[in-house]
């Protein structure tokens, strides 16, 4: 029943990270600690969002904002040590806790179409924060996520360069962990047997982007943001209790 439910969400994760540039970690980070300890899951999961961002780089280079790139970029590397530090002193499930009321309230924001203005100080900020999510939780796509959809950004620029950021800050951040924190057999048996899931999910997700029109785009990040958010509050309350 494990390894069922491991494929299903690996798929799932795998078709949401294709056709929108987010779903892998926001999705399959929180469901992996059920099923691994912390520093395995999100081992686990940095090296498949990785493998699925090296897979489609090729194809979403035409439709990268380099700039904005770049400056979410410079500021994710000032934030990932802040992130590993909070990994490994904070205690993860209260942090956790605070994150999902976080996502909760801005995704109430985000569906009552209050909007976040794009600018270059901004654009700073949510990489700071991308790479202190992604390297104390496995997670960078929050405050893309949030970034971008109040700010109604097309869904070919959204996918391109949060899958392009994502390459990025999940290579530097499986560098910083395997270095301070080794690694172990089983994370690379489960990417070895995950690979074949990963190429199906790849290949339908490619397919749902195709036929995704924008108002659709938004609706399936308003549904991941807060389920994610629903889904980290109700574990955090339920493991500290």
């Amino acid at each position: 029943m494990t390894l069922l439910f491991f494929i299903c969400l690996i798929f799932v994760a795998s078709v949401l990270q294709t056709s929108t540039g987010f779903g892998f970690s926001i999705m399959a980070m929180p469901l992996l600690l059920l099923i691994f300890p912390p520093q395995e899951a999100i081992q686990i999961n940095i090296i498949l969002t990785i493998f699925i961002s090296l897979f489609l780089i090729g194809k979403i280079r035409g439709s990268l904002h380099a700039p904005l790139l770049k400056r979410i970029i410079i500021s994710s590397v000032l934030g990932a040590p802040l992130g590993f530090l909070l990994f490994v002193t904070v205690n993860i499930d209260l942090f956790k806790l605070g994150i999902s009321v976080v996502l909760l309230l801005l995704t109430v924001l985000l569906i009552t179409r209050v909007s976040i203005r794009p600018t270059k100080n901004r654009d700073y900020i949510v990489g700071g924060f991308s790479g202190l999510f992604t390297t104390s939780i496995g997670m960078s796509g929050p405050p893309m996520l949030l970034y971008f959809t109040g700010g109604d950004a097309e869904k070919n620029r959204v996918r391109s360069t949060t899958i392009a950021f994502s390459l990025f800050i999940n290579t530097f951040s499986l560098i910083a962990h395997m270095s301070l924190l080794g690694t172990n057999r089983i994370v690379w048996e489960t990417i070895l047997y995950s690979i074949p899931v990963v190429l199906i999910g790849i290949f339908a997700g490619q397919k749902l982007f195709d036929w995704l029109d924008q108002k659709t785009f938004k609706r399936i990040l308003y549904v991941i943001l807060g389920g994610t958010g629903l889904y980290l509050l109700i574990e955090s309350i339920v493991t500290m209790i």
